[in-house]
């Protein structure tokens, strides 16, 4: 480790160790990228996505109360209908007689139930693809929730449910922005085949379950947007970060963190899944022709030729924009252009200059290219800066 480098670790934990954290320093810092080691990426990350207050004072009792807010999240939202009830002292054929899983009330816990468990299955289906290019989220975590693995409570976890379930998870053939397969050819999707993950030991859980968890009960609190394809590669990077982390005490945490962490940055970011907003002022839409906006003032003759072959934005900008990059680069890309987007104060214009910035750096390719060459150098690769 250079000393140049251990200065910055040096000046991060500096900038840490302030009992009122100066937030346009920390920003300033992590701009240029945040050292992974002692846990600094992680916990700039909560403070840097408002999260953690600046108040460290403060941060013992807020997290105590956040991480007892996400288990009764686990508590009210992963259970099998019928089972609470039948506690109570009822038997199985009364409760089946108020609540039964043919029950057409719209308030009937078994209609809930199935509507969720169409919800669940996409979200599962996605979640056994991240990052297949790496072994971390198909390993067990080191916390596994017991709230949910205790043979003794009421909840079963969602990996069971959803073998269980006799529901077909629908295949998104054509996403809205008309391209149809939303996931990076890069990422080889058939390379662990949902069948063939292996079997963890009881009382274990891979990581991949911990974030459908995440996805699922975050699709449960948000039910105007729920859950869209792609979330699932928002979460993973974050998840990462925080799961990674060297302190045990942070690590074990890692689940609630994440969820939090996650809503707040879909709470900026969730006009972009949202269809009905797509043409609007803040929808998709208008994000992906500013790319354009931008490139025409940055580099116009560029701009022309992708005019001339007819080439919009929204044929590759879409994945850009909507999954901030994350399936356009190997994870620790990702994760260092993620420090100075979350450390950005307009993030979002950030992000558009850096889609503007792999145009630029393709330049030679694209102006040279015809409109076939030039499609794929724009939709399949997903590693534009080797280029």
């Amino acid at each position: 480790m250079s000393t140049a480098y251990k200065n910055r670790i040096q000046e991060f934990k500096s900038a840490l160790a302030e009992e009122s954290i100066n937030l346009t320093t920390l920003r300033e810092l992590s701009f240029s990228g945040i050292p992974h080691e002692e846990g600094l990426r992680s916990l700039c990350w909560k403070i840097l996505l408002n999260y953690l207050p600046l108040d460290q004072t403060l941060w013992d009792s807020f997290l105590k109360k956040q991480r007892e807010v996400y288990s009764q999240f686990l508590r009210e939202m992963i259970i099998q209908p019928g089972i609470a009830k039948a506690n109570l002292g009822l038997s199985r054929a009364d409760v089946t007689l108020e609540d039964h899983p043919l029950n057409p009330n719209p308030d009937s816990r078994w209609n809930t139930y199935f509507k969720d468990n169409e919800i669940l299955l996409q979200i599962d289906k996605d979640v056994r693809r991240l990052y297949p290019d790496m072994a971390f989220f198909q390993r067990p975590t080191d916390y596994p929730c017991q709230l949910i693995l205790d043979p003794q409570n009421e909840y079963e976890t969602l990996r069971r449910r959803v073998e269980q379930t006799t529901l077909k998870a629908q295949t998104v053939n054509r996403n809205r922005s008309g391209v149809t397969n939303v996931s990076s050819p890069g990422k080889a999707l058939n390379l662990y085949p949902s069948n063939e993950y292996e079997v963890l030991p009881s009382g274990s859980e891979a990581h991949w379950e911990v974030v459908e968890r995440i996805l699922f009960i975050y699709a449960k609190l948000n039910p105007g947007i729920a859950y869209v394809q792609g979330m699932n590669e928002i979460v993973g990077p974050i998840y990462y970060t925080f799961a990674t982390d060297p302190s045990s005490s942070w690590k074990e945490h890692a689940e609630a963190d994440t969820f939090f962490c996650f809503t707040n940055l879909m709470s900026e970011n969730r006009d972009n899944f949202i269809k009905s907003l797509d043409d609007s002022q803040c929808g998709i839409t208008c994000r992906m022709e500013s790319v354009y906006a931008m490139l025409r003032d940055k580099d116009h003759e560029l701009f022309l030729k992708l005019g001339e072959q007819n080439i919009k934005p929204q044929y590759f900008t879409f994945r850009w924009l909507t999954l901030l990059l994350s399936q356009e680069f190997l994870l620790p890309d990702v994760i260092r252009i993620w420090d100075s987007l979350f450390s950005d104060r307009d993030r979002f214009h950030f992000l558009l200059l850096v889609c503007c910035a792999m145009l630029i750096l393709i330049r030679d390719s694209l102006l040279s290219g015809d409109f076939t060459t030039n499609m794929r150098l724009l939709q399949v690769d997903p590693l534009l800066v080797n280029h």
